[in-house]
């Protein structure tokens, strides 16, 4: 088991985000956390990256890290790219693509060329500032940075969030072929259908609770899932 949390709880103030949630996943799989706007997904994601307060345990790669700092989870393996890419617009996208190698001792340029030959848009722009980029050329950048962490998870949040059609096709081919090469992704969308079409397992959240888990490809014609969504 690469990663096995449980009894996950955040709480903000009175709010009681999430709620005792158990959540795991195996080396080179990939699990998708659904639910509506407000239900602890990107909560969660923070719990497991350390950028959240939370209560539980979280082992990772068979060691107890729930005390851990957000760094030193990026030394271990697991990296989070947020909703919203958060790109440094004042740098140029090499220098936000070398950020993700902040946490190693080498610096990185090795593994930034070889993301340049799979984006070669983002090689065309590697001395501009990130701020020229597309919105999608940005979700890029940003899963790039990720990798030069050199992770053996990726937590990715709401990859595809205002994306038109074609980039979200082409964003989920991207997160195939990473899982290909044997990389773990705990994914956060509200694209369902990509999300389940690409993950082994599902967890839906409603009100911070897991009130549905199983094969992807069973959750996919679940009506209960419909009913999470509408609170039903």
């Amino acid at each position: 088991m690469l990663l096995d949390a449980t009894g996950i709880n955040v709480r903000y103030g009175r709010n009681h985000a999430v709620r005792d949630v158990d959540i795991s996943i195996e080396d080179g799989e990939i699990i998708t956390v659904l639910g509506a706007n407000g239900a602890g997904k990107s909560s969660l994601l923070k719990a497991l990256s350390g950028t959240e307060k939370f209560d539980g345990s979280i082992m990772f790669d068979g060691t107890d890290i729930s005390g851990w700092s957000p760094p030193r989870r990026v030394q271990a393996g697991m990296v989070l790219v947020p909703e919203g890419r958060q790109i440094f617009v004042s740098l140029t996208v090499h220098e936000n693509l070398l950020m993700g190698a902040y946490c190693r001792t080498e610096d990185g340029t090795a593994e930034a060329e070889a993301i340049y030959e799979r984006f070669p848009n983002l090689a065309e722009r590697r001395n501009m500032l990130a701020s020229v980029l597309s919105g999608g050329e940005q979700q890029m950048l940003a899963i790039s940075r990720a990798m030069l962490a050199k992770p053996k998870l990726m937590l990715l949040d709401e990859p595809s969030l205002g994306l038109s059609p074609l980039l979200v096709s082409q964003l989920f081919e991207l997160i195939k072929d990473l899982n290909r090469d044997g990389l773990a992704i705990i994914l956060v969308e509200q694209n369902t259908n990509k999300a389940l079409a690409a993950a082994a397992r599902g967890f839906v959240l409603e009100l911070g609770t897991v009130v549905l888990s199983g094969p992807a490809a069973d959750l996919l014609n679940d009506s209960r899932l419909e009913e999470a969504y509408l609170g039903g």
